[in-house]
């Protein structure tokens, strides 16, 4: 398939999850991703959280898909002389190392622009430059804290929660992802390479846009009306943590439905939105809260919205989630169940889509992993298992010019 990628190299120097979530996007969609490891040992998660004793860790092989992997001492002269040979003939070297480590590699910003003028250099940072924390080291949990996901989840009683959603790594490698698409394009302008990077901290805080919002809102009217403190409640200077509150004026929440005694996933999130109220009262049966003063507007519902709640969770005893959600459909009402991870794996539709795929793997057999949440009318992406360790290595270099002596001698050395 001619995808549209095709012909763009990428030096992927990355490893966990951030960097190697965005260049394994540009791997499905085409690009010829080389990932660059340490001899021997590879990316640390390879070995992280095994399920399979010495074989290449599920957390490794979900990040990894549709790349070539090559093993280089970067420490070596003969590493350093590779890698200038790969920069010289590739677009992009993408990487999240600590600060400063590519200079001591040998490989500044000058040196790499002076090897190759088109290269795109792009980098996962926990800060920007110059932040007053740009030399911490920044792992998931810690974005979430920084980028001010953390103090807006959970509930007003309780402690700032992080979500299980990579709003830090894998939401920076999706930004990272457009930041090198973009550089790529404007490089067919100009003729020229340059620095990409996006940090940790700054792309949760792109996600929590409406929270900063809330906050100047809430500095100007000392209140917000659409979280559940309002109107009882009190408010302080900053923007609450609102439990499962719809967070775009809409009010929402997780409710019960039958068998949430012994399934803890036996919920639906359910939405009040202004068209759709006659809709839900007729769903419920309660077509007398049409009209209703109590209960006929959005600001006449807010102080008896937990009793409206309460009133959907009784209409909800006797109905699964799935039964629960196909009523509500018909009367387009938003909402729907709170989907398992052993649900998400078996949905028909999410296997049908390419959303969750099966890929055979060399020493694990079949295992599952997300595909492209983008879906293109014209293209498909196939994806495939992850690279063993050192699997290309001499593909790699044999498409350098390196003969099959070098690449033995190469071997012996340890430089791959």
């Amino acid at each position: 398939m001619n995808l549209p990628l095709n012909g763009i190299k990428i030096i992927d120097f990355t490893h966990v999850q951030a960097g190697p979530a965005c260049t394994q996007m540009l791997a499905w969609f085409g690009a010829d991703v080389i990932k660059v490891e340490r001899p021997g040992s590879g990316d640390v998660t390879r070995t992280q959280l095994r399920d399979i004793p010495d074989v290449d860790a599920l957390y490794f092989t979900m990040l990894n898909s549709n790349k070539r992997s090559l093993t280089l001492d970067t420490k070596k002269p003969e590493g350093k002389k590779i890698l200038e040979q790969l920069i010289r003939e590739s677009d992009v070297l993408v990487e999240n190392f600590g600060p400063g480590a590519l200079d001591r590699m040998g490989f500044s910003w000058e040196r790499i622009n002076e090897l190759n003028p088109k290269m795109i250099v792009a980098s996962v940072k926990g800060f920007s430059d110059g932040h007053h924390y740009d030399d911490l080291k920044v792992y998931e949990n810690v974005a979430q804290c920084a980028g001010g996901a953390a103090s807006t989840t959970g509930f007003w009683d309780g402690p700032p929660t992080v979500s299980a959603a990579a709003l830090g790594d894998s939401n920076t490698g999706m930004h990272l992802a457009i930041g090198i698409l973009t550089a790529l394009i404007g490089r067919d302008k100009t003729g020229k390479g340059q620095k990409v990077a996006v940090s940790m901290q700054d792309a949760v805080l792109n996600l929590c846009r409406v929270k900063m919002r809330d906050q100047q809102r809430l500095d100007r009217l000392g209140y917000l009306e659409e979280y559940p403190q309002y109107p009882h409640g009190t408010f302080s200077d900053v923007v609450p943590r609102g439990g499962n509150a719809g967070g775009g004026g809409q009010p929402g929440w997780v409710l019960k439905c039958k068998g949430w005694e012994t399934d803890p996933n036996a919920y639906i999130y359910f939405t009040i939105q202004g068209h759709a109220w006659e809709p839900i009262c007729k769903a419920l049966g309660k077509p007398e809260w049409i009209t209703d003063p109590n209960y006929a507007t959005a600001k006449a519902r807010q102080p008896h919205i937990f009793d409206i709640f309460n009133t959907i969770e009784e209409w909800l005893a006797d109905k699964t989630k799935y039964e629960a959600v196909d009523i509500l459909r018909k009367f387009d009402i938003p909402c729907a169940p709170v989907l398992s991870m052993k649900e998400l794996a078996n949905d028909p539709s999410l296997r049908a889509s390419g959303s969750i795929a099966e890929v055979p793997h060399k020493e694990r057999g079949t295992y599952l992993t997300v595909g492209s949440p983008i879906k293109f009318s014209d293209l498909k992406p196939e994806i495939t298992a992850s690279p063993l360790l050192g699997e290309h290595s001499d593909e790699v270099l044999a498409g350098l010019g390196y003969g099959a002596e070098d690449i033995k001698r190469l071997r012996e050395a340890q430089v791959i």
